[in-house]
Protein backbone atom coordinates (compact mmCIF):
# COMPACT_ATOMS: atom_id res chain seq x y z
CA UNK A 1 0.00 0.00 0.00
CA UNK A 2 0.90 3.44 -0.70
CA UNK A 3 2.77 5.55 2.20
CA UNK A 4 0.32 8.15 3.76
CA UNK A 5 1.28 8.04 7.51
CA UNK A 6 4.29 9.86 8.84
CA UNK A 7 8.04 9.26 9.27
CA UNK A 8 9.67 9.45 12.61
CA UNK A 9 11.40 12.54 12.18
CA UNK A 10 9.11 15.12 13.09
CA UNK A 11 9.34 18.82 12.60
CA UNK A 12 8.46 21.51 15.10
CA UNK A 13 6.29 23.61 12.33
CA UNK A 14 5.55 23.84 8.78
CA UNK A 15 9.08 24.12 6.60
CA UNK A 16 9.48 27.09 4.30
CA UNK A 17 8.91 26.33 0.47
CA UNK A 18 12.77 25.38 -0.76
CA UNK A 19 14.60 28.10 -3.52
CA UNK A 20 11.15 29.94 -4.07
CA UNK A 21 9.28 26.35 -5.26
CA UNK A 22 6.15 25.66 -3.94
CA UNK A 23 5.07 23.33 -1.17
CA UNK A 24 3.75 20.39 -1.70
CA UNK A 25 1.53 18.40 0.95
CA UNK A 26 -0.31 15.82 1.41
CA UNK A 27 -3.34 16.12 3.07
CA UNK A 28 -5.02 13.13 4.96
CA UNK A 29 -8.69 13.78 6.25
CA UNK A 30 -8.00 11.43 9.24
CA UNK A 31 -6.91 12.12 12.67
CA UNK A 32 -3.71 10.42 14.44
CA UNK A 33 -5.59 10.16 17.30
CA UNK A 34 -8.27 6.57 18.00
CA UNK A 35 -12.08 7.55 17.70
CA UNK A 36 -11.44 10.85 16.88
CA UNK A 37 -12.12 12.78 13.44
CA UNK A 38 -9.62 15.47 12.19
CA UNK A 39 -7.03 16.31 9.60
CA UNK A 40 -3.05 14.85 8.98
CA UNK A 41 -0.86 17.02 6.59
CA UNK A 42 2.76 15.77 5.68
CA UNK A 43 5.66 17.37 4.02
CA UNK A 44 6.89 16.23 0.29
CA UNK A 45 9.70 13.76 2.83
CA UNK A 46 6.38 12.56 4.52
CA UNK A 47 6.98 14.22 7.75
CA UNK A 48 4.39 15.24 10.23
CA UNK A 49 3.60 19.09 9.35
CA UNK A 50 -0.03 20.17 10.34
CA UNK A 51 -2.85 17.88 12.59
CA UNK A 52 -6.04 18.66 13.41
CA UNK A 53 -7.57 16.45 16.22
CA UNK A 54 -10.41 18.26 17.59
CA UNK A 55 -12.35 18.30 14.18
CA UNK A 56 -15.59 16.22 15.38
CA UNK A 57 -15.32 17.84 19.38
CA UNK A 58 -18.70 18.27 20.26
CA UNK A 59 -17.64 20.11 22.98
CA UNK A 60 -17.08 23.82 21.50
CA UNK A 61 -17.37 24.75 17.51
CA UNK A 62 -14.24 25.85 16.76
CA UNK A 63 -11.45 23.91 14.76
CA UNK A 64 -7.80 24.24 16.04
CA UNK A 65 -5.51 23.96 13.84
CA UNK A 66 -1.67 22.66 15.46
CA UNK A 67 1.92 22.29 14.33
CA UNK A 68 3.09 18.03 14.63
CA UNK A 69 3.79 18.92 18.24
CA UNK A 70 0.49 19.91 19.44
CA UNK A 71 1.16 23.83 19.47
CA UNK A 72 -1.52 26.03 18.48
CA UNK A 73 -1.62 27.78 15.81
CA UNK A 74 -4.88 28.87 14.44
CA UNK A 75 -8.00 28.41 15.59
CA UNK A 76 -11.65 28.52 13.22
CA UNK A 77 -14.44 29.81 14.41
CA UNK A 78 -17.87 29.72 12.71
CA UNK A 79 -19.27 33.22 13.17
CA UNK A 80 -22.84 33.76 14.48
CA UNK A 81 -25.92 35.43 13.63
CA UNK A 82 -23.76 35.87 10.19
CA UNK A 83 -25.46 36.21 6.77
CA UNK A 84 -24.75 32.82 4.51
CA UNK A 85 -21.91 30.93 5.84
CA UNK A 86 -18.82 32.64 7.66
CA UNK A 87 -16.56 31.68 9.24
CA UNK A 88 -13.53 33.28 11.14
CA UNK A 89 -9.68 32.73 11.88
CA UNK A 90 -7.63 34.04 15.04
CA UNK A 91 -4.05 33.32 16.39
CA UNK A 92 -3.25 30.53 18.35
CA UNK A 93 -6.83 29.97 20.41
CA UNK A 94 -7.27 33.70 21.14
CA UNK A 95 -11.09 34.87 19.85
CA UNK A 96 -10.31 38.57 19.53
CA UNK A 97 -8.84 39.95 16.50
CA UNK A 98 -9.36 37.67 13.55
CA UNK A 99 -6.54 38.01 11.03
CA UNK A 100 -8.92 37.11 7.98
CA UNK A 101 -12.73 35.62 7.24
CA UNK A 102 -14.00 33.09 4.86
CA UNK A 103 -17.56 33.59 3.40
CA UNK A 104 -19.05 31.26 1.49
CA UNK A 105 -20.05 32.34 -1.80
CA UNK A 106 -24.12 33.23 -2.66
CA UNK A 107 -23.78 34.65 -5.63
CA UNK A 108 -25.75 32.07 -8.28
CA UNK A 109 -24.75 34.02 -10.92
CA UNK A 110 -21.36 33.38 -10.42
CA UNK A 111 -20.81 29.20 -9.82
CA UNK A 112 -17.61 28.39 -10.43
CA UNK A 113 -16.61 30.96 -6.93
CA UNK A 114 -16.38 29.00 -3.80
CA UNK A 115 -15.72 32.17 -1.41
CA UNK A 116 -14.01 34.87 -0.47
CA UNK A 117 -11.16 35.24 1.50
CA UNK A 118 -11.35 38.75 3.01
CA UNK A 119 -9.08 40.86 5.65
CA UNK A 120 -10.99 42.00 8.41
CA UNK A 121 -12.12 45.78 9.09
CA UNK A 122 -9.59 47.96 9.81
CA UNK A 123 -6.37 46.55 7.52
CA UNK A 124 -6.44 46.88 4.19
CA UNK A 125 -8.46 45.67 2.32
CA UNK A 126 -7.70 42.25 0.81
CA UNK A 127 -10.00 40.19 -1.06
CA UNK A 128 -9.09 36.63 -2.44
CA UNK A 129 -11.63 33.90 -4.64
CA UNK A 130 -11.40 30.34 -3.90
CA UNK A 131 -13.17 28.66 -7.53
CA UNK A 132 -13.39 24.89 -8.61
CA UNK A 133 -15.24 22.27 -6.92
CA UNK A 134 -13.90 20.92 -3.29
CA UNK A 135 -15.77 18.03 -3.56
CA UNK A 136 -14.05 16.48 -6.34
CA UNK A 137 -10.77 18.09 -4.78
CA UNK A 138 -10.13 20.42 -7.52
CA UNK A 139 -9.91 23.85 -6.90
CA UNK A 140 -7.87 26.95 -6.45
CA UNK A 141 -7.17 30.42 -4.27
CA UNK A 142 -6.55 33.88 -6.34
CA UNK A 143 -5.23 37.04 -5.16
CA UNK A 144 -6.82 40.50 -6.86
CA UNK A 145 -4.57 40.30 -9.52
CA UNK A 146 -5.52 37.06 -10.40
CA UNK A 147 -2.30 35.07 -8.93
CA UNK A 148 -2.77 31.65 -8.10
CA UNK A 149 -1.79 31.63 -4.70
CA UNK A 150 -2.64 27.95 -3.28
CA UNK A 151 -4.72 24.47 -5.22
CA UNK A 152 -5.68 21.57 -3.79
CA UNK A 153 -5.53 18.61 -6.23
CA UNK A 154 -6.54 15.03 -6.13
CA UNK A 155 -3.18 12.95 -5.06
CA UNK A 156 -1.57 10.52 -7.49
CA UNK A 157 -0.95 7.09 -6.52
CA UNK A 158 2.71 5.96 -6.71
CA UNK A 159 1.47 2.30 -7.98
CA UNK A 160 -0.67 2.20 -11.03
CA UNK A 161 -4.21 0.96 -9.97
CA UNK A 162 -3.90 2.39 -6.72
CA UNK A 163 -6.49 4.78 -5.51
CA UNK A 164 -6.60 7.15 -2.73
CA UNK A 165 -10.36 8.51 -2.43
CA UNK A 166 -10.95 11.38 -1.74
CA UNK A 167 -9.75 11.44 2.34
CA UNK A 168 -5.80 11.84 0.73
CA UNK A 169 -5.42 14.36 -1.77
CA UNK A 170 -2.67 17.33 -2.36
CA UNK A 171 -2.29 20.76 -0.99
CA UNK A 172 0.03 23.20 -3.32
CA UNK A 173 1.16 26.41 -2.05
CA UNK A 174 2.95 29.10 -3.56
CA UNK A 175 5.99 30.27 -2.14
CA UNK A 176 4.50 34.32 -1.50
CA UNK A 177 1.94 32.61 0.73
CA UNK A 178 1.09 31.20 4.23
CA UNK A 179 0.94 27.45 4.29
CA UNK A 180 -0.90 27.68 7.63
CA UNK A 181 -3.07 29.79 6.56
CA UNK A 182 -3.48 27.48 3.22
CA UNK A 183 -4.73 24.59 5.32
CA UNK A 184 -7.24 26.78 7.66
CA UNK A 185 -8.84 27.77 4.45
CA UNK A 186 -8.89 23.88 3.18
CA UNK A 187 -10.55 23.53 6.68
CA UNK A 188 -13.22 25.63 5.94
CA UNK A 189 -13.82 24.42 2.47
CA UNK A 190 -14.08 21.30 4.12
CA UNK A 191 -16.90 22.68 6.30
CA UNK A 192 -18.86 24.41 3.65
CA UNK A 193 -18.62 21.59 0.97
CA UNK A 194 -17.72 18.46 2.65
CA UNK A 195 -19.33 15.86 4.19
CA UNK A 196 -18.18 16.80 7.83
CA UNK A 197 -20.47 19.96 7.52
CA UNK A 198 -23.45 18.54 9.97
CA UNK A 199 -21.31 18.07 12.76
CA UNK A 200 -20.44 21.73 13.80
CA UNK A 201 -23.61 23.65 12.44
CA UNK A 202 -25.58 21.36 14.90
CA UNK A 203 -23.51 23.56 17.71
Amino acid sequence: MTKVHPNATVPVAAPPAINGSSAVLTVWKKSLLFNCDGFTVFDAKGNLVFRVDNYMSHNKAQIVLMDASGNSLLTIRRKKLSLGDCWLVFDGETAMNPRFSVRKNINLLNTKCLAHVISPAGKPESVHVIEGSYAQRCCAMYDENRRQLAEIKPKEAAVRGVSFGMDVFRLIVQPEFDMTIAMAILIILDQMFGSSTISLRRL
